[in-house]
């Protein structure tokens, strides 16, 4: 059984055997920006989660760190990635790759992060191995869907917020779910056990990217990690910015419109005057009330689970926590 304290234990324990897998190999120039990326922590919350719902279902953790680094290497892939379409400076407060090297390298080793994701889940006996494949490349092929959707808002002014949350599930929300169907596929829990997780994980990750979206605006910049208005200056279409255009006056309309037609030289100016629309226009609230939704569908998708009573709160306190980061 699991305690209320593990959630540390899985990620000590994970980072010790990501360590383990990753250290000194060649060509260099391959494999360092690899570890450096693998090395800025971040939260290891997929990789927990697969552990962590492994041990809920009865499983061994143990068994799951394979799945855990697949997962964990799959999304620093993307984000490696990302970054350089991004032209992002930083990741988790440092350098991103592809800045501390340059482009090619960039590609080229998140091309190898995305191949040694599928390496790990060879370790599996065939049955399970399948499953596991299956599902990460179902997950694979929406993360790439959704960064293209994400992408393709950036030229278009009529995003509709389903839309946006459909997005925001594949880029984002499918990855946190995969990682704890994935942890339950290794515990041998049944078949509607791991859709039921698959659904609280979706949605506890459409959550928390909501959240992201609102940290990005309003978050303190001392423990969020990336640049504070970030979205606003790169003209990202978020649920804030779609709410606004949908609640706020003709004038205030215009003006958003006008502001995310531009790069100004000097950003701060623009980035007050978006959060300004922003709250008065009532799409603040509209965000956070968004924020409950989810959490709450994400905890209605844990009554249907066959698991011990403690276990499905240990899940819920996670959540609980997760969505408890400092706003």
């Amino acid at each position: 059984m699991a305690n209320s304290n593990s959630v540390d234990q899985y990620r000590t324990t994970f980072v010790s055997y990501l360590e383990g897998k990753t250290k000194g190999k060649e060509p260099k120039n391959l494999y360092e920006p690899i570890n450096y990326i693998l090395g800025l922590g971040g939260k290891r919350l997929r990789p927990v989660l697969t552990l962590m719902t492994t041990d809920l279902f009865g499983g061994n953790p143990s068994d799951a760190l394979d799945a855990a680094l697949a997962i964990e290497v799959f999304h620093n892939f993307s984000l490696v990635h990302d970054d350089i379409m991004d032209d992002a400076p930083l990741r988790r407060g440092k350098t991103t790759v592809h800045e501390k090297w340059d482009v090619n390298t960039g590609i080229l080793s998140g091309d190898a992060m995305l191949i040694n994701s599928y390496q790990f889940l060879e370790s599996y006996p065939s049955d399970v191995f399948k499953k596991l494949t299956a599902l990460f490349s179902k997950t694979a092929i929406e993360v790439c869907e959704g960064q293209q959707y994400d992408v393709d808002f950036e030229s278009r002014d009529d995003v509709t917020i389903p839309e946006y949350l459909k997005m925001i599930e594949y880029k984002t929300a499918v990855l946190v779910a995969t990682a704890m169907k994935m942890g339950a596929i290794v515990a041998k829990a049944s078949e509607d056990d791991t859709e039921a997780i698959y659904e609280f994980g979706k949605n506890l990750g459409i959550a928390f990217q909501l959240q992201d979206d609102y940290l990005d605006a309003f978050g303190d910049p001392k423990t969020f990690g990336k640049q504070v208005g970030g979205d606003i200056i790169e003209n990202k279409k978020t649920f804030l910015y779609l709410k606004s255009l949908e609640l706020a006056g003709q004038g205030k309309k215009e003006g958003l419109l006008h502001l995310y037609s531009i790069k100004p030289e000097d950003p701060e100016a623009k980035v007050t005057t978006v959060k300004s629309i922003f709250k008065e226009s009532g799409a603040v609230e509209e965000a956070k009330t968004e924020i409950s939704t989810y959490t709450q569908k994400a905890f209605d998708a844990l009554s249907a689970i066959n698991m011990p009573e403690q276990n499905k709160l240990m899940l819920k306190q996670f959540g609980e926590n997760l969505m408890g980061r400092t706003v």
